[in-house]
């Protein structure tokens, strides 16, 4: 599904070249279930914001569904994004004036979905997270658990095959992390969406079934179990 081989990401700060992710080379399989950790300035959220396609690697081949994205136009780039990778940050990033069922529609706002199908599949999303009885509510109206529900129904209403889960529990309490943790791992087990969950937190990485360790921009250890 993704794969990525001998990749790196170096960032010029001033006259200083950084190298945050170092000869990373990693490959996720359709269905997969997998956790990324490691200390802060480890390359983490590197390696999630070039597997989501929202960066570039310096050097080495990244491949998303079969598809070398290094030379595709950015363009390209959003429509491949935006088809394959659903997205779930610990921050929520919804749009503080805009109801729950809009905030979900975004991503077909950009596919072209007309305005009645859209709406159709927000609402099944709310639904399946548990929400359909908050359509018309904005973020600011509802707890963390509740936004971060609708983060993970905006990730799923465009059927991604990909999910990106960065620190998805980071701002809740424990109820609620469970809460969202398992409406992740049920996406991956019911729909056969592949998981990457970038976390600090090794009882939540313990849940998945492979994890990679990473220091220092690179793979220190990747295992199963």
């Amino acid at each position: 599904m993704v794969e990525a081989v001998e990749v790196s990401r170096s960032y010029r700060l001033e006259d200083v070249e950084v190298t945050a992710l170092d000869r990373v080379s990693l490959r996720i399989e359709s269905g997969e279930y997998l956790a990324v950790i490691g200390p802060s300035g480890s390359g983490k959220s590197t390696l999630m914001h070039l597997l989501g396609l929202l960066d570039r690697p310096t050097s080495g081949l990244l491949r998303v569904d079969g598809r070398d994205v290094a030379g595709m136009p950015d363009a390209q780039l959003a429509g491949l994004r935006n088809a394959t990778i659903g997205f779930v940050f610990q921050s929520f990033h919804l749009l503080a004036r805009t109801s729950a069922v809009d905030n979900v529609a975004l991503p077909l706002i950009y596919r072209g979905v007309p305005a009645r199908e859209r709406r159709d599949r927000s609402v099944a999303a709310l639904q399946a997270v548990g929400l359909g009885h908050r359509l018309g509510h904005r973020p600011t109206q509802l707890s963390g658990g509740e936004q971060q529900r609708i983060a993970i129904a905006r990730a799923l209403v465009g059927e991604p095959r990909v999910l990106l889960a960065d620190e998805p529990t980071g701002n809740l309490d424990s109820r609620n992390g469970a809460e969202v943790m398992g409406l992740v791992e049920a996406l991956n087990a019911e729909r056969g969406v592949a998981v990457v969950l970038v976390t600090h937190d090794r009882e939540i990485a313990g849940r998945a079934r492979r994890r990679i360790l990473m220091r220092d921009g690179r793979i220190e250890s990747d295992g199963t179990g």
